[in-house]
């Protein structure tokens, strides 16, 4: 019995060309039915994949989610959360931390900032600086401020403009402080003007 030798052939149905431009030699795609939800447990967590800018503005946001598929996301959620507490209560930790609420999400925001900003760092290390990472934070909360504007209680609207005022405060002057800094030779070597 002789096999018969199968040929295929490799499409390339990528939407964007490699430097993010929108392709015109690709046909449309069919959107395919979504595959159903997996248990919770069963599901690994994905890191979201790269969108150009340039796309994500002229692209067409799929569909959301049904009422329905919603709230049983919601249920599942809710449940599995339970399991959680439910472990770590028997394992004799801690219980879970206090109801996620905007007040807290804006601390989240700040904390983070200056970690990345190297004000809040481990007794006896030295501060490390993500300049860029704390302005897309910072960046992040002035857009909420913006999204929530004429929605947040006073209490709240308090809160984001001292945290903002703060944050953009302590970034003005680490920036500052990096422009000054006497430039390093290639090598890292000492700054120049500096015996060795």
């Amino acid at each position: 019995m002789a096999k018969e030798k199968e040929e295929f052939v490799v499409s390339d149905r990528r939407r964007f060309a490699p430097e993010g431009e929108l392709r015109t030699d690709v046909p449309p795609q069919q959107e395919e039915a979504p595959a159903p939800t997996p248990p919770p447990q069963a599901v690994a967590p994905e890191a979201p994949a790269a969108v150009p800018e340039a796309a994500a503005e002229s692209e067409e946001l799929p569909a959301p989610p049904s009422e329905a598929e919603q709230q049983t996301q919601r249920d599942e959620y809710s449940a599995s959360g339970k399991k959680i507490d439910e472990m770590i209560s028997q394992s004799g930790h801690a219980g879970p931390g206090p109801e996620m609420n905007f007040e807290r999400l804006v601390e989240s925001f700040y904390m983070t900032a200056l970690i990345q900003m190297g004000a809040v760092r481990p007794e006896g290390e030295q501060p490390r600086v993500d300049i860029i990472g704390a302005r897309q934070t910072i960046d992040s909360l002035t857009l909420i401020q913006e999204k929530t504007k004429g929605n947040l209680t006073e209490r709240e609207q308090t809160l984001l403009q001292n945290v903002l005022f703060e944050l953009r405060m302590a970034w003005i002057e680490i920036t500052n402080a990096i422009a000054k800094a006497p430039a390093r030779p290639p090598g890292g070597g000492p700054p120049s003007g500096i015996a060795k």
